[in-house]
C-alpha cells in the first residue's frame, strides 16, 4: 500500500480490514460451536464411506441420517463410527450394515478406544491429500503453467465424456483453468450424486467419479501441451464440504466457496452455511486449492456503480473469514467483476478504479475477475468488444483469475469455436499490453483516484456497521445485492446441530497445522 497508484488511504484500509475481522471472529464464535449434516457427511467421506445403497442413497447420507433420526447427531459421525470400527468393522463396512439394517450405530456399547480405531483411516486420508498436493506442485515445477491472468473457460455439456473432449480442445487452444460448471440446481440437492453422469441441464452433475475423470484427461493434455491445466468445480450450496473434500481427494486445484452466495442467490439458511463454509475451507488450504468467492453475482441483482463498495466490503470479510480457516491468501480467489451499463460515459475509467482497488488491497491474492454478463446482448460484435476491454483491464491491474466472456454468452452454451475465439481475444491483448500496469500512472485527483477513494469510503463505512450489528443481521436486511435474507428461513436450518460433548472433529486440527 505505500506505492499505491491510486494513492489509497493505508488508515482506512486498515480500519476496513479490522472491522471486517471482528465479524468474522463473530461468525466463527457461532461457527465453532455446531456442526451440521454436510459436515458430518464430509467427515464420513474423509474416512472412506463412499458409494451408494441399494435404492441410490449415498452412503454417507444415509449414516448421518440414522443418527440425526435418533437424535444423536450432536455428538458426532465419528463418536458412533468409531465405536463400531473398534469391533473390527472399516468404516465402509459400517456404513453398508447401516444401510440394510443389520447395525443400529446408537445400540453399540461405547468402547474407550474408539478415537484409535480411526486413526489409520484419518491418516490414509491426510496422505492421499497430501500426495495430491505434492503431484500438483511436481507437475507445475516440471511443466511450468500458463502467466497470470490464467485463462479461465467453461464446459458444460451436462455429460462428462463430451466434457472431456471440450477441456482438452481448450487446453490445446490455451486455456490455464477449465471449470466444469455443475448442472442447474445442484447446490439444492442435500446429498452427492454418485458416478460417472452423462446428463445436466445447463452443467454436468458435480460427483467424485466426474472429478476423477477429469483430472486424469487434464493431466494428459498438460503433458502434451506442455503446460499443467487447473481443474475447478464447484463447492457452495448445501453440500459445500463434501464436494470440497471429494476435490481434495482427487486433485482438483480450483473450487467456487463462498457461502454468501449461496445465502443471497440461492436462499440456503445462513446458519447452515456458514458452518459449512469454515470446514470446507480448511480442507481447501490443506489441499492447495484456490477457492473463488462469488461477489460479482451481486451485480447481477444490484447497480454495479452504486453498489461497488459492497462487493470491496464482502471480499475483505471473505479475506478473514478464510483466514480464520488457515487458508493462506495465495489461495484467495476473492471475487469481482466487469459489470457497468456499457453506455456509462466513462465505465471504463471506472471498472479500471475497482480493479486497480482490489488488486492494491489484496496484493497477495489471485483475483478472480469475471467477464461482462449482464448487458451482453445477441449482439456478438458488441459483446466481442466488451470483452476486449475487460481483457485490458484484467492484464492492466494484474488480476489472478481472468474468466473470459463470449460472444454469444447472451445466446447459448458456447461452442468450441466460441471459446476459441475468447481465448485468442484475450493472448492477443495480454500479449501486447503486458506491461501497461507498470508503465501507466493515474492522475492525482482525477476520476480514477477520486472513485478508488469513493468506494474505499463507503466500504469503511458499511463495514463498520456490519461490525456493530453482525453479520447475521446485515444478511437479514439485504445489504448485499439487495436481497434479503432471514435468519430462521431458507433451505437446510434443519441439519444444523449443536456440538454435543464427545464431539470429534481431528481434521481441522490435523489439516489447520499440517500444510
Amino acid at each position: 500500500m505505500k506505492n499505491s497508484k491510486l494513492g489509497l488511504d493505508c488508515a482506512k484500509v486498515a480500519a476496513a480490514r479490522a472491522a471486517a475481522a471482528n465479524i468474522a471472529a463473530a461468525v466463527q464464535r457461532f461457527v465453532e460451536r455446531r456442526s451440521t449434516v454436510a459436515v458430518e457427511r464430509t467427515l464420513c467421506r474423509l474416512i472412506g464411506i463412499d458409494g451408494v445403497d441399494a435404492n441410490g442413497v449415498p452412503l454417507p447420507n444415509v449414516v448421518v441420517d440414522h443418527l440425526h433420526e435418533h437424535g444423536v447427531l450432536s455428538q458426532g459421525a465419528l463418536y458412533y463410527i468409531g465405536q463400531s470400527v473398534a469391533t473390527g468393522r472399516s468404516p465402509q463396512q459400517t456404513a453398508g450394515a447401516v444401510a440394510c439394517g443389520e447395525l443400529a450405530l446408537t445400540k453399540l456399547p461405547a468402547t474407550p478406544n474408539w478415537k484409535e480405531a480411526l486413526s489409520p483411516y484419518i491418516d490414509a486420508c491426510i496422505e492421499r491429500i497430501r500426495k495430491n498436493r505434492e503431484r500438483r506442485e511436481n507437475y507445475i515445477d516440471t511443466l511450468g503453467e500458463g502467466a497470470k491472468p490464467y485463462l479461465y473457460v467453461i464446459v458444460a455439456t451436462g455429460n462428462i465424456y463430451e466434457d472431456v473432449i471440450q477441456a482438452q480442445a481448450a487446453a490445446r487452444q490455451g486455456a490455464d483453468v477449465i471449470a466444469v460448471i455443475r448442472t442447474t440446481g445442484q447446490s439444492l440437492l442435500d446429498y452427492v450424486p454418485y458416478g460417472a453422469t452423462t446428463e445436466g441441464f445447463g452443467g454436468t452433475f458435480a460427483t467424485q467419479e466426474n472429478f476423477r475423470i477429469m483430472r486424469k484427461a487434464l493431466d494428459e493434455v498438460g503433458e502434451e501441451v506442455g503446460r499443467y491445466i487447473r481443474l475447478c468445480n464447484y463447492c457452495s450450496g448445501l453440500c459445500m464440504p463434501e464436494i470440497a473434500a471429494m476435490g481434495a481427494l482427487e486433485g482438483l486445484d480450483v473450487m467456487l466457496n463462498d457461502a454468501l452466495y449461496g445465502i443471497l442467490f440461492r436462499d440456503i439458511n445462513m446458519q447452515r452455511t456458514l458452518v459449512d463454509q469454515f470446514t470446507s475451507r480448511v480442507i481447501n488450504g490443506f489441499a492447495g486449492v484456490i477457492i473463488n468467492t462469488g461477489e460479482d453475482n451481486y451485480l447481477t441483482t444490484a447497480d454495479a456503480v452504486e453498489q461497488a463498495h459492497t462487493v470491496l466490503a464482502s471480499d475483505f470479510i471473505n479475506e478473514q473469514l478464510a483466514l480464520c480457516a488457515g487458508l493462506p491468501e495465495e489461495q484467495m480467489g476473492l471475487g469481482h467483476a466487469f459489470e457497468m451499463d456499457p453506455e456509462l460515459e466513462n465505465g471504463f475509467l471506472l471498472e479500471l478504479a475497482q480493479a486497480q482497488m482490489t488488486r492494491e488491497i489484496f496484493p497477495k491474492a489471485p483475483l478472480k475477475y469475471m467477464p461482462p454478463t449482464k448487458f451482453m446482448t445477441g449482439n456478438i460484435f458488441r459483446g466481442h468488444i466488451q470483452d476486449a476491454l475487460f481483457n485490458m483491464i484484467g492484464i492492466w491491474t494484474n488480476q489472478g483469475i481472468q474468466l473470459l466472456g463470449m460472444p454469444t454468452e447472451a445466446i447459448h452454451t458456447p461452442f468450441m469455436s466460441d471459446r476459441y475465439l475468447s481465448i485468442e481475444n484475450a493472448k492477443y491483448i495480454f500479449s501486447n499490453m503486458r506491461a501497461i500496469g507498470d508503465e501507466v500512472e493515474f492522475k492525482e485527483g482525477g476520476l480514477i483516484r477520486r472513485r478508488a477513494a469513493e468506494v474505499l469510503d463507503k466500504t469503511v463505512e458499511l463495514l463498520q456497521t456490519i461490525e456493530h450489528e453482525g453479520l447475521f443481521s446485515a444478511l437479514e436486511k439485504g445489504i448485499f445485492a439487495d436481497v434479503k435474507r432471514p435468519l430462521e428461513g431458507g433451505k437446510g436450518l434443519a441439519g444444523v446441530v449443536e456440538k454435543g460433548e464427545n464431539y470429534y472433529n481431528p481434521f481441522i486440527e490435523r489439516m489447520l497445522n499440517t500444510k
